[in-house]
């Protein structure tokens, strides 16, 4: 059940860039705080990706 919620949390709708508030709303958190942790997690992804666009431009 949690790995279905994080997939759904962050590669369906945060990747999507649908807005964090109603992302909370979908996942029945009682406020934007505890899906920030989800957030969280795409920015660090994201991170980790232009890292490695960053390697292969250097080349």
């Amino acid at each position: 059940m949690h790995t279905a919620r994080y997939t759904f949390a962050t590669t369906i709708t945060l990747a999507n860039n649908v807005k964090l508030e109603n992302v909370s709303k979908m996942l029945g958190h009682t406020n934007t705080r505890m899906t920030l942790h989800y957030a969280h997690i795409m920015n660090e992804s994201l991170a980790q990706e232009m890292n490695k666009v960053a390697a292969i431009m250097g080349e």
